[in-house]
């Protein structure tokens, strides 16, 4: 692997400097007005300051996943608001003028299901097409690269989610299949190997399907581009500037499924380890183009099968966190900070976790015990999290503040600490939501 991918280079901390910079500026956005330039840059340096732990910010951020509250809220069934995209543009920002949230999240939870009915997508079950008109989206697990396949996606990972990954969850992508194995030689004689399969009629009429897709996907993506720069008019910046998946994710999730992955760590444990470390450079660019196109220097990271309840210590050593710690440093060098969603508790893997440079990652904490949080990573890393689902959504306002004022106690002091939700706002009462805004403003002696 690189070394740029293993050790933390001189001009990272410049690097992280000058993006931090532009974003703050907001340089591209046309602000709406004075006040909510203002705002926008007060809400970012605030954030700013956070992570990079240099000093502590005026108050700690509130910055909670927002999930599809502003449906439930506004009375917007799923298959309306994953179908007819625009009807959500009116929702979210009804939703921030009602809550100054200090960041702003899109509609990005709600998926398009445009999309997913042109595909035929095969990974969702969705509103309006297996589910009813108001049911949230249902992700279907299964082994979509079989065991005995990891060579073949070592050899060749953008040819193996070709041929054989997109036929199986896109029902109208079957044809690609058929596609040729590039690289390939295209001399005359070579020439019939390498277009031949461009005119087969299905392959074709596949490759139709997917521009119809893309031009919907565009259709979708214009309407998340006027909300997100609408509430960034506003004052309110955006949390993360992209996604990705770290590799044993990419393997175990996106591939293999929990059951399918879990017996190949005994079963094919060398294979795991070379696909591992074969997905870290898509990880890693991945990650990189959505802060580049976004102006965003942090990008989320669902980390899905790290946590202490998924697999051992020694497991996760060995098989986890090498490459993540790769896709991180990675990331650092390019000025970018990974927004680490660590989904489930890592009470476990925090001493392992603190191999990392001060001021540089965000840890989005679940179920994580935060005392023990702050006292080891949090002491050189910006911790965030992690307000339970089952207060905000059965608690009171007050026991909303007295659990967000206990947090703010353990973790926030010094700074270095944003306060958010344990998974998201979906289900919250409105006014649990407005209580996690209220007691940041209340509550600032901690500093």
């Amino acid at each position: 692997m690189k070394e740029r991918w293993t050790t933390v280079t001189a001009d990272s901390g410049a690097k992280q400097d000058t993006r931090f910079d532009a974003w703050v500026a907001g340089g591209n956005i046309a602000f709406i007005s004075p006040e909510a330039e203002a705002a926008y840059r007060r809400r970012a340096t605030m954030l700013r300051d956070a992570v990079q732990m240099k000093k502590a910010p005026e108050r700690v951020p509130v910055c909670p996943a927002v999930g599809a509250l502003p449906l439930t809220w506004a009375g917007l069934s799923w298959k309306d608001a994953m179908h007819d995209y625009e009807k959500m543009i009116p929702v979210w920002e009804k939703f921030y003028d009602e809550i100054h949230f200090d960041t702003a999240d899109g509609p990005i939870t709600v998926p398009p299901g445009g999309v997913f009915d042109l595909l035929d997508y095969k990974l969702y079950r969705w509103a309006g097409k297996q589910l009813g008109e108001n049911q949230e989206f249902q992700y279907v697990e299964d082994e979509y690269m079989k065991d005995d396949e990891y060579q073949d996606l070592i050899d060749d990972p953008t040819g193996y989610f070709l041929t054989r990954y997109f036929p199986r969850v896109f029902g109208k992508l079957g044809a690609f299949q058929g596609l040729p194995n590039f690289p390939i030689a295209t001399e005359y004689l070579l020439l019939f190997s390498t277009l031949m399969p461009f005119a087969n009629p299905e392959l074709m009429g596949a490759f139709s399907v997917m521009e119809a897709g893309a031009k919907e996907l565009a259709r979708y993506f214009s309407v998340l581009m006027r909300i997100s720069s609408g509430l960034q008019a506003k004052g309110f910046p955006g949390f993360s500037g992209g996604a990705s998946k770290m590799p044993f994710d990419l393997v175990g999730d996106t591939l293999r499924g929990t059951r399918g992955i879990f017996m190949d760590l005994f079963r094919r444990p060398d294979a795991v380890l070379e696909a591992c470390e074969r997905m870290t450079p898509f990880a890693v660019k991945g990650a990189l183009a959505g802060s580049n196109m976004s102006g965003n220097p942090m990008v989320i990271f669902p980390l899905h099968k790290g946590a202490d309840s998924f697999m051992s210590d020694e497991l996760f050593r060995k098989f986890y966190w090498p490459t993540m710690r790769k896709v991180i440093v990675a990331l650092i060098n390019e000025g970018v900070v990974p927004l680490l969603f660590a989904e489930g508790g890592y009470n476990k893997r925090l001493k392992d976790i603190c191999d990392l440079p001060k001021g540089k990652v965000i840890w989005w904490m679940d179920g994580t015990d935060m005392a023990q949080a702050k006292a080891t990573v949090g002491q050189t890393q910006c911790l965030m999290g992690n307000v339970p689902s089952t207060i905000l959504c059965t608690g009171t306002p007050d026991d909303v503040k007295d659990y967000c004022k206990n947090l703010i106690r353990i973790a926030g002091k010094d700074g270095g600490f944003i306060l958010s939700t344990g998974a998201s706002l979906g289900g919250t009462k409105i006014e649990n939501a407005r209580a996690l805004m209220d007691v940041a403003k209340e509550y600032t002696s901690i500093y």
